[in-house]
């Protein structure tokens, strides 16, 4: 191929899915994109399986309105699964859009396949397998949401701190983003994992302080953080977005559905800051949201 035939055709875009919160959108542009790995890095109670919740839901929607027309394998490593808050969630997403299941007698939870995983070795075994499952499902929506929520939990305890170790563990991340990868490119995936963080500790080569993508210093909830798995995983995937949790809280006065008892309360929910970290199609930019019973919502 020619660089001038390279030049005159017009460049492929794919499917973006969206998040189901308007505000995160608008950041991502549109939503996580299919033939690409997202990772999201936040510490625990951030919101991160949150979202891959409300992914899994989203990519049942139609593609007219920011879905994949799709199912989702969801990964589980961080147990117990929230099953309850998954119910939840689909309780929610089923009042908002009847119309996808109408004409079929399911809901959404049937289009969300959960597989805990329990270690590396389990993770490749059950890789190897999602191709079959891709190409012979007889489900009524096809696979295309892959969620790994998390990887680091994988990772926790089966290497130690030596250079053989640090060596066969960077060989397992880019073995696990490059089948990930495939499946995403062959089948028009989107694929998102879950990352946890570090306190930081300054090392005495500086790389624990190195600074990867639009953010220099990461902080959440008053203290600097850093991605965990360090570098030789930061190369295994296309774009990063981290979530971080502050002190400060949204209060908002809500009145009980009897209105004779004139009664009311205050609900005071935790403010997240969504920031991309970095992306080959995304500026830098951020946005804040909290979480509620019927998901993530943004906060202008």
């Amino acid at each position: 191929m020619k660089p001038r035939s390279l030049l005159s055709q017009s460049p492929t875009t794919s499917l973006k899915l969206t998040t189901g919160c308007e505000t995160l959108d608008a950041c991502l542009h549109g939503g996580f994109p299919c033939d690409s790995l997202t990772e999201i890095v936040a510490e625990s109670g951030c919101g991160k399986t949150q979202l891959c919740l409300q992914l899994s839901l989203c990519a049942q929607l139609p593609i007219s309105n920011g879905g994949l027309d799709g199912s989702a394998l969801y990964l589980h490593s961080e147990f117990p699964f929230p099953f309850r808050r998954l119910h939840q969630l689909s309780r929610s997403f089923h009042l908002s859009n009847p119309s996808i299941y109408a004409d079929h007698n399911d809901n959404p939870c049937d289009h969300v396949f959960i597989q805990n995983v329990h270690n590396v070795d389990h993770l490749f075994d059950v890789m190897s397998k999602i191709e079959s499952f891709v190409k012979n499902s007889k489900t009524r929506l096809p696979l295309k949401l892959i969620v790994l929520d998390s990887v680091a939990a994988l990772f926790r305890s089966e290497f130690e701190n030596t250079p053989s170790d640090l060596r066969k563990r960077a060989s397992c991340f880019f073995k696990i983003s490059g089948k990930l990868k495939q499946l995403a490119n062959k089948f028009g995936l989107a694929v998102v994992i879950t990352n946890q963080v570090t306190d930081f500790v300054e090392s005495s080569d500086g790389l624990s302080g190195l600074r990867i993508g639009n953010l220099r210093c990461l902080y959440s909830s008053g203290r600097r953080v850093v991605p965990a798995l360090g570098l030789a995983w930061a190369n295994c995937v296309n774009s990063r977005v981290f979530i971080s949790r502050s002190d400060d809280s949204i209060c908002q006065e809500r009145r009980e559905d009897d209105e004779r008892s004139g009664s009311s309360y205050v609900s005071r929910r935790a403010r997240r800051r969504f920031d991309i970290v970095f992306s080959p199609y995304l500026p830098a930019s951020s946005c804040e949201f909290v979480i509620t019973g019927e998901g993530i919502c943004g906060v202008r």
